[in-house]
């Protein structure tokens, strides 16, 4: 079978199959009486072996190793592709993400494209240092690339460029909490904690949703700052999990002044002071029991007063000493 049709039947051109005969690839087994090139059947067998190593990202030359070096390890050479692979699409993908981060900016000049590129690379810097300024660099810009800003915030170890990153994200808008509750889900209990906090730092209506369905949420660590930020935000359904923080030691202090900021509302003083009540009641432990007491200090109304005159005899010598001193504080100050 002559050279042109070889070339129609394998799809090789003529001039890659002179090409592979220069290299010793694939050479032709006869000529014709008029001196043009004769294909076997074995040759065109090799043509197809060569395009499909070549197929699998193999160079001419490690193809032509695989077809002729008998001691030649395929195992080896498939990994090392494989690798190389990896690498190459890691490298894409990075290539991609920045071009969507750039393109979700809408660049209206080449100057917003370079100033994008400069926020990216100081976002992702190795020195702290500089991803702290690239983070309020950016706080306050029109085409700061929020979802970057996402993913360095939900990364970043250092509390100091954390905090600067949460407040540029405070301040960007956008799609930001969405992106952020997202990290919400994430297996790993140190982004869930960045993506609460961060979404505690943003002062919207559509994150204090987020922050209701958190009160749902498995990990208690993402409970606990969700309700903080609620019961700062005057959010009654925070009630229950700041009680069960310090119950649990959890934040306790910050709890209790959520709740007693909270029963300054007339309409919750009641509900506060109920819910420590049945607390106490379910036999919790003795140290439990001490912040609850203390918690009820700062709890208007009868309930938690007659509460605390109860439990000044209370059998736990530390909680009736804690409930006298404060059955004294909060006599004095009706007297006063």
């Amino acid at each position: 079978m002559r050279i042109g049709e070889v070339a129609r039947r394998s799809g090789v051109s003529a001039r890659m199959l002179r090409h592979y005969e220069s290299l010793g690839l694939v050479r032709p087994t006869g000529r014709s009486g008029s001196g043009y090139r004769e294909y076997s059947g074995e040759d065109i067998r090799r043509i197809f072996h060569v395009e499909s190593l070549r197929s699998l990202g193999l160079s001419l030359r490690e193809v032509g190793r695989a077809l002729d070096d008998p001691g030649f390890a395929p195992s080896e050479l498939v990994d090392d592709l494989v690798r190389q692979t990896r690498e190459r699409i890691a490298a894409e993908t990075e290539l991609l993400t920045r071009l969507r981060r750039i393109g979700a900016t809408e660049p209206a000049a080449w100057e917003d494209v370079l100033q994008t590129v400069a926020l990216l690379h100081g976002l992702g810097s190795e020195h702290a240092g500089k991803r702290q300024r690239a983070a309020l660099s950016s706080a306050g810009e029109d085409r700061a690339p929020v979802e970057a800003l996402v993913e360095a915030v939900l990364s970043e170890r250092d509390p100091s460029v954390a905090g600067a990153l949460r407040w540029a994200l405070a301040r960007s808008g956008g799609a930001g909490p969405a992106l952020l509750a997202e990290g919400l889900g994430s297996p790993v209990a140190e982004v869930r904690e960045r993506a609460v906090q961060s979404l505690a730092e943003i002062p919207d209506e559509e994150v204090t949703v987020l922050l209701r369905e958190a009160l749902r949420h498995t990990d208690a660590v993402v409970r606990g700052h969700a309700a903080l930020e609620l019961g700062a935000r005057g959010v009654a359904d925070a009630i229950p999990t700041l009680m069960d923080m310090i119950v649990d030691e959890v934040n306790d202090v910050d709890a209790a002044d959520r709740l007693s900021a909270l029963a300054s509302r007339p309409e919750l003083v009641e509900r506060i002071a109920a819910g420590l009540v049945e607390r106490l009641a379910r036999g919790a432990e003795p140290s439990a029991r001490g912040r609850l007491t203390q918690a009820l200090a700062d709890i208007p109304g009868s309930t938690a007063s007659d509460t605390l005159a109860e439990l000044s005899h209370d059998e736990d010598r530390a909680v009736a000493f804690t409930a006298r001193y404060l059955v004294g504080r909060r006599g004095e100050a009706t007297a006063g």
